[in-house]
């Protein structure tokens, strides 16, 4: 990818980011100016300890089922949902299936 380039295409995001086990997998499939994108892969019972993104934060399930917690509210990612997060918001992230989601961090 050229940084001139005014068009990214990443293919097959699930190929990028395998479940490998007893860790956290941490893939960055883009990354440019304005935004990155990385496709975290978890293992079944792996939990993301609370924490904040720096920047406006999107969240979605490619695969698994995640639950995710966020100022007292827990939701349930699966492929199909989307979560966005203001810069600053902590939440904890907790895969109830191997799983692999999603962020995509802008700003």
């Amino acid at each position: 990818m050229s940084e001139a380039s005014a068009v990214t295409v990443v293919s097959d995001l699930l190929a990028a980011a395998p479940i490998e086990s007893g860790k956290l997998g941490h893939h960055t499939v883009l990354k440019s100016e304005d935004v990155r994108v990385i496709v975290l892969a978890f293992e079944a019972g792996h939990v993301m300890k609370d924490h904040a993104a720096p920047k406006t934060l999107i969240m979605q399930a490619l695969d698994g089922e995640l639950r995710v917690v966020s100022e007292g509210t827990t939701m349930t990612l699966t492929p199909g949902t989307i979560v966005r997060f203001s810069a600053g918001v902590r939440h904890e992230v907790e895969a109830v299936a191997n799983s692999r989601l999603m962020l995509t961090l802008i700003g």
